[in-house]
């Protein structure tokens, strides 16, 4: 009965999730601005994590102290990026991930576009999984695992923001025309969003681990870093990015690229051989 359970609210998860990115391929069919896409992901995202937060296996028991402290982290989390992303939009456009798909794909992009909006709320179902496991993780809040996960989280948090708020500030730059962002952040990691991201959902799954061995079903929740990990580092993030960045800035990109680290933060190579 309890595994009948499970598979509901994973089942429900997804529907929420391929509603959701179906209305973000409407978007983009209909403004022709692919930005619309990643901000109705994370709309998407941040409804579902909520819903697995309070809804689920163990729905029938009073809500914990856990439970609201998850919701809060993913709703704040939410609202950051989604807020960040709409900015960003409004203000650059079209993303030129999904551009050169389309360009690629040529008349038959509306129907590839959508199908690909659909494999994205399946592969963020690992993201729910550990959100779901993290709120329903049963000992009291706070275990020494609570606290490092909170660290790990809020630097997440603290730093993606800084990294968005450093590369805006450059791009407003006058001087910064046809160059890269290597400055701050930028200057240890090539992707310091994406790693910062990447560190959230960490934090996110650590809630889920009771190292007493008493509740084993939250290591599960790991497959949730590992798939972000996975996604931004070999799938949609860095790859996609790093192919347009160096057709736009070529041998100034390529310098960034021989100098910076590509995803974890490590101190340049220029400057540590000095």
């Amino acid at each position: 009965m309890e595994a009948l359970i499970i598979l509901t609210a994973l089942l429900g998860a997804w529907l929420l999730l391929a509603c959701g990115m179906a209305v973000a391929w409407w978007v983009e069919q209909r403004t022709g601005n692919s930005g619309w896409v990643d901000v109705i992901w994370t709309a998407s995202m941040g409804v579902t994590g909520l819903a697995a937060t309070f809804f689920g296996p163990g729905t029938g028991e009073a809500v914990s102290n856990r439970q609201m402290l998850i919701a809060v982290l993913v709703g704040v989390w939410a609202m950051r990026l989604a807020s960040y992303i709409v900015q960003r939009t409004r203000r650059v456009g079209d993303d030129p991930r999904y551009a050169k798909l389309r360009q690629q794909w040529g008349p038959e992009a509306p129907r590839k576009f959508f199908w690909l909006a659909q494999i994205q709320a399946a592969l963020s179902l690992p993201m729910v999984v550990a959100i779901a496991l993290a709120a329903r993780q049963p000992a009291p809040l706070f275990t020494g695992m609570d606290w490092l996960a909170l660290f790990i989280f809020l630097a997440g948090l603290a730093g993606s923001a800084i990294a968005d708020v450093q590369l805006a500030a450059f791009k407003r730059n006058s001087d910064a025309s046809g160059r890269v962002c290597d400055s701050g952040l930028w200057a240890w990691s090539r992707h310091p969003n994406y790693f910062f991201e990447w560190m959230i959902w960490v934090g996110i799954a650590l809630f889920a681990i009771d190292l007493s061995g008493d509740w084993l079903w939250g290591y599960l929740a790991l497959i949730g870093p590992a798939c972000m990990f996975w996604l931004l580092r070999y799938v949609s993030g860095v790859p996609p990015l790093e192919d347009h960045m160096l057709a736009k800035y070529g041998h100034e990109f390529e310098r960034y690229q021989s100098t910076t680290s590509v995803f974890f933060p490590l101190p340049p190579k220029n400057k540590a051989q000095t």
